[in-house]
């Protein structure tokens, strides 16, 4: 079983607007209103998502679209409020205009990506995951690269998904999410040595986590070597004994 089949949102998709707001003295045009108007009722609805109402997000985001039909931010966030209510017709319908009225916005074509592969539409997940990575100024292009590897793990797609990886450290060489990946993955097909190497690189730099040190036990019963094996089981006895990897040790020792 790959290690870790999560995706990465980039968080900016729904980080609230701050010092957009007019504070121009006097009265401001009609159309000043009306885009002072569709922020604030975004920043609500984003808010509203943020504390897991999610009712009250779409009710506020449906209504800065009113105000803005083409504003894609607003877009991206309704369409991850339609996902926590479960109505992916809709989910799919709002990502498709967010990124149609922004197209460079990388951070609702990951969103949009993320949803894609968790549908299994690998195929145009991969299209919107290559396209938000594409754009010139995108600074998280290695989350981005590393939920396309993940997403092509799901598939399963195991070469493509190892090439997202490397590449995603070619953009951060030291980020802990492509690495800890990429010894999954080389654990996953048999290739531990390999494995070994990546986990070392991860533990250089990253937190540990459960997950991590019991990957790195069973990387290290692989490949015969039983001191490292039992180190990673004591580092993770110690430091995280209430978690579900540190009772499956004990039961199995």
């Amino acid at each position: 079983m790959i290690f870790n089949t999560r995706l990465i949102l980039a968080c900016s998709v729904l980080v609230l607007i701050s010092g957009c707001i007019s504070t121009s003295s006097g009265t401001p045009p009609p159309e000043l209103d009306k885009e002072e108007s569709a922020q604030r009722f975004y920043q609500l609805g984003a808010q509203y998502y943020r504390n897991g109402s999610f009712e009250l997000a779409k009710d506020r985001l449906q209504t800065a679209l009113e105000y803005e039909p083409k504003m894609p931010v607003a877009h991206s966030a309704l369409a991850l409020t339609y996902v926590q209510l479960e109505n992916s017709r809709l989910a799919r319908e709002h990502f498709e205009l967010a990124v149609r009225y922004g197209p460079d916005n990388f951070d609702a074509r990951n969103a949009y990506a993320v949803f894609l592969c968790q549908q299994k539409d690998f195929v145009e997940a991969k299209k919107q995951f290559d396209r938000a990575i594409a754009v010139y100024d995108n600074d998280n292009a290695e989350v981005m690269l590393t939920n396309a590897g993940v997403c092509m793990v799901n598939k399963p797609d195991y070469v493509l998904a190892e090439e997202y990886f490397r590449e995603a450290l070619e953009f951060k060489s030291s980020y802990g999410e492509a690495l800890i990946q990429l010894a999954s993955l080389k654990h996953q097909t048999g290739n531990d040595l390999h494995a070994r190497a990546f986990m070392q690189r991860y533990m250089i730099s990253n937190p540990v986590s459960p997950s991590v040190l019991y990957l790195g036990i069973q990387i290290e019963k692989n490949l015969g070597d039983n001191r490292a094996s039992t180190d990673y089981s004591n580092q993770l006895l110690r430091e995280f004994p209430n978690s579900a990897e540190a009772k499956f040790v004990l039961d199995n020792r």
